[in-house]
């Protein structure tokens, strides 16, 4: 039977596993596989399993113990293995990669930050700094061509491109010093950064303020959300 995976933790960390439900309805038994030097935390992989609040909450009840008591790889929900074998195989084949990163994760959580910015308060920004769109624009008002247009929607948007990554990056830079390791993603239409940050948990309340002081700096026409502490699935 195919083997769900929560997470990978040293072989030697607790594994209070009494009275956690896994995921599956009826819930599927908690079971650990190990080696000489890690363990995984596994269930029975439910037929047709979806992300359902009740299985996902499930999942999380589990890392949230396991991270309690020390480092833990957390697994991403879904995560499905060929069978107890292979996992205990994978812990064999990859034993240094996953120590090193137990070790990395230690004491560590992980933040969400997302930010997006009102686009007409870039827009008036772009043609208030740019020579080139102000006299395209005025060109294309004053002629309506079609090429005008064409060329002007190109440049507006490579403009509005260019000055996401440098506020993306500029965002990045200021946060730098109070995490670990940032791990960008895409983001999302209407946003311009989507990144995770590896922090100390015993530095969450620095980093959350610096986050603070970074939203309020730059004022009403952005927009800072930011989620965490979540077990640090970016980094795994």
């Amino acid at each position: 039977m195919p083997t769900y995976i929560y997470a990978i933790t040293g072989a030697d960390h607790p594994l209070p596993l009494n009275g956690l439900r896994g995921v599956g309805d009826p819930p599927s038994a908690l079971r650990t596989v190990h080696t000489d030097l890690l363990a995984a935390v596994v269930s029975d992989a439910p037929p047709g399993l979806r992300a359902k609040r009740r299985d996902v909450m499930a999942h999380q009840g589990v890392l949230e113990t396991l991270m309690a008591g020390g480092a833990t790889l957390p697994m991403r929900f879904g995560l499905v293995g060929p069978g107890d074998d292979e996992v205990t195989a994978a812990l064999d084949r990859e034993a240094d990669a996953y120590r090193d990163r137990l070790t990395e994760l230690d004491g560590r959580v992980e933040y969400n930050l997302k930010a997006g910015r009102d686009e007409d308060d870039l827009l008036r920004e772009i043609m208030a700094e740019s020579d080139d769109l102000r006299e395209l624009n005025e060109r294309t008002r004053a002629r309506g061509g079609h090429d005008d247009r064409v060329a002007l929607g190109e440049l507006v948007a490579r403009e509005v491109t260019a000055r996401h990554q440098r506020e993306a990056d500029d965002v990045a830079a200021r946060l730098a010093d109070v995490a670990t390791r940032s791990s960008h993603a895409e983001p999302a239409p209407q946003q311009f950064l989507n990144l995770s940050f590896l922090v100390p948990r015993a530095e969450t309340e620095a980093f959350v303020a610096a986050v603070r002081r970074e939203a309020e700096r730059r004022g009403d026409a952005y927009a800072f959300t930011l989620t965490g502490p979540l077990p640090p699935y970016s980094f795994v």
